[in-house]
């Protein structure tokens, strides 16, 4: 399992996507403003997300 680093764009939860802040032993702190319809779901700036629960979709560079 690869782990996120901060920087990287993850995917969880059916299409939720975020950005990583910070990287903790086993869960990542992700801001989730960078979505589209953010404002539309009603949800707080940002979630933890533990690493077995998401996907990477771009590498920071």
């Amino acid at each position: 399992m690869k782990i996120a680093e901060v920087g990287n764009i993850i995917e969880f939860k059916e299409g939720l996507q975020g950005i990583v802040e910070k990287v903790n032993e086993n869960s990542v702190i992700v801001d989730l403003t960078i979505m589209e319809n953010f404002n539309a779901l009603e949800m707080e700036e940002k979630t933890v997300v533990n690493h077995k629960r998401y996907k990477i979709l771009t590498n920071k560079e």
